[in-house]
């Protein structure tokens, strides 16, 4: 069927992948022309604003004629998740963005949260960003605070906030977790609207705030930052992407300011203005000098975004398998960047030639968060990005020599996800059976979505899709009761073993609410493995870039190492296969960062390993 793009009808867009690429890099210009005509304010001649999404769809609703984002549970279904927030002690946080009517796009991203053992004792500890709002801005009340929450490995986490000194205080969105100083203990960079934080762990318990010193306080409006070696020198790299330019004074809204009454609606109903007609952030990569100090390399290395785009989430990871890390970026209503490493200190924009830059359709769409990792088991990595509602989130296979193929409907998960607002996402082996499942935090941005019989709500359900064969997906009953069936307006996702139990968990950090702690109760006889890794001298020390593979009869698996992605949110950094049945590892094949490769005996299964590079299984 046509397609329209950038003004024009496009017909035959579903041509091969050689076609088709082609086809949208002769569109690239006209595409990144619609949101930069205006270095001001934006195109407000057009009238491109708000979010780019699909055509309208009807509501889905169930069978007690409920919108399917906050309905269609399952009585009797099997249990995933439990919601353990309140006996684990996390309903003491509360987030807070602005007021409930949203009347302006700082109020509606809310912020992500990073899983991080900062006091090194083998168990995950919690760090939930939080918001603020305009009168704390101008000094007139006290500002939310960020909570840090140690696990007391009971099942209950303990708020070390005031001990450990990173309340943060602004107005938070982001958070990535990285060892950037190599001294063995986790850092975490916060990004805010304003100054960043960079905290340095001192490891005892405590952190500094070194982020002026460091050269990463930046200014302005960043999101979701990823760390990563870019260069190959031992030393993490900072990259952070930047939203929209945002004036608290002077706030877009249609009728004031120059832009135009009706300006900014969704559906005909007025709603907050942005982003597209909104001038985009830039974006920075700050290049590790080894003594506590950065340099913005943005501009040489080509990542600076010229163009303006709205970046909500990125990840360093190798997506070309060359021994270098690429970077992705998820713009909001834009395309989408990939930049592929060029081994010399910059990267190359090859996007539109990748296949990532825009859907199967060629049509750009609202990206919020990404999700990595190699769910069809052919040893590249995938990836899957959530995208707003009314729009289905995208699967992208990797086809090999940085290409990729939009395989949504035939994945099975398109069609699903459409009436959902996608955020936080994360690619988990739930069930231990060896294949990569997928889970998807939810809500929307326009409070006033319930007022209208569009089949969507401003507060979602989560969605987890189970892996069937390595190329279909299966969406899993929401139980009634159960942590599938948490109806909130999540942002943040973050997923790891919080219990150590073998078992993917996940954390949501909800806007203007208590997050929501998802424990995994799966019960079956499937077995395990978690493997930390330590870097050498030439790789970084917590062995960001990192490729595990593991083999078990006729399956092998691929695991990466990487900090940032989903929604400005930092998951567990510790490696965790499904095995199934085999009750033995056949072969552990480890990539380091450094370009060294290691292959390491498994001694038994169900466990955690620490594998130093050089040493192979060390104490923990």
């Amino acid at each position: 069927m046509p397609t329209f793009i950038s003004g024009q009808w496009i017909h035959d867009i579903r041509w091969r992948p050689a076609s088709r690429l082609i086809l949208i890099a002769t569109l690239a210009v006209s595409l990144t022309s619609t949101v930069a005509q205006n270095p001001e304010r934006g195109d407000t001649r057009n009238q491109q604003s708000g979010m780019s999404t699909g055509v309208a769809h009807a509501p889905v609703k169930d069978a007690l004629s409920r919108p399917i984002t906050a309905g269609g549970f399952v009585d009797g279904a099997p249990v995933i998740f439990a919601d353990v927030t309140h006996a684990a002690g996390l309903d003491k946080f509360h987030h807070r963005s602005g007021t409930p009517d949203k009347g302006t796009i700082l109020e509606t991203p809310g912020s992500g949260v990073a899983l991080i053992d900062y006091d090194n004792d083998g168990w995950l500890d919690i760090y939930l960003v939080n918001g603020s709002t305009f009168p704390v801005l101008k000094g007139k009340e006290a500002p939310p605070r960020a909570m840090l929450l140690h696990n007391n490995r009971d099942g209950t986490f303990t708020d070390v906030t005031d001990k450990a000194g990173v309340a943060n205080e602004r107005w938070g969105f982001g958070a990535a977790v990285g060892d950037y100083d190599r001294d063995g203990w986790p850092d975490i960079y916060v990004s805010n609207f304003g100054k960043n934080r960079l905290y340095h762990n001192n490891h005892d318990g405590t952190f500094t705030d070194v982020a002026e010193k460091a050269g990463v306080g930046l200014g302005g409006w960043s999101t979701g930052p990823t760390w990563g070696d870019y260069d190959h020198d031992g030393l993490l790299d900072l990259f952070v992407p930047g939203y929209v330019k945002f004036d608290p004074d002077h706030p877009p809204i249609a009728g004031k300011e120059g832009l135009p009454p009706g300006f900014c609606q969704f559906r005909g109903i007025d709603v907050m203005c942005g982003p597209r007609g909104l001038p985009g952030e830039g974006d920075h990569l700050f290049h590790n000098n080894g003594d506590g100090t950065f340099t913005d390399v943005s501009v040489k290395a080509g990542v600076s975004d010229t163009r303006g785009y709205y970046g909500l989430a990125s990840v360093f990871v190798d997506v070309d398998d060359d021994g270098w890390p690429d970077l992705l970026v998820a713009n909001d209503s834009v395309p989408k960047y990939l930049y592929r490493n060029k081994h010399d200190g910059t990267f190359e924009d090859i996007s539109y030639l990748s296949g990532f830059a825009l859907n199967d359709e060629g049509r750009e769409q609202a990206s919020m968060g990404i999700a990595v990792g190699d769910y069809n088991r052919d040893g590249r990595v995938d990836f899957l990005v959530t995208n707003f509602s009314d729009d289905y989130n995208t699967l992208y296979s990797n086809d090999g020599e940085a290409t990729f193929s939009d395989v949504s409907f035939a994945a099975g998960i398109a069609n699903v996800t459409i009436p959902f607002l996608g955020w936080g996402a994360g690619f988990l082996d739930y069930d231990n059976d060896g294949l990569l499942d997928i889970f998807v935090a939810n809500g929307h941005v326009y409070p006033g979505v319930d007022k209208q019989d569009w089949g969507s709500t401003y507060a979602q359900r989560p969605l987890l899709f189970r892996n069937s064969n390595g190329a279909k997906f299966e969406e899993v009953p929401p139980a009634t009761g159960s942590g599938l069936a948490v109806v909130v307006s999540a942002r943040g996702a973050a997923f790891g073993d919080l219990f150590n139990d073998g078992h993917i968990d996940a954390v949501l950090n909800v806007i203007d609410s208590t997050p929501v702690l998802l424990r995994n109760v799966v019960s079956n006889k499937n077995h395990w493995l978690a493997i930390r890794l330590i870097g050498g001298p030439k790789s970084p020390r917590d062995a960001i870039g990192a490729k595990v593979f593991v083999t078990t009869g006729a399956v092998r698996q691929r695991g990466d190492v990487f900090s940032g992605g989903s929604y400005a949110s930092s998951s567990d950094q510790r490696l965790h296969f499904g095995l199934g049945a085999a009750t033995k590892v056949d072969k552990l094949e480890i990539q380091w960062p450094s370009g060294a490769k290691e292959e390491i005996r498994i001694p038994s299964v169900d466990r955690i390993f620490t594998m130093v590079e050089g040493k192979g299984i060390v104490e923990p």
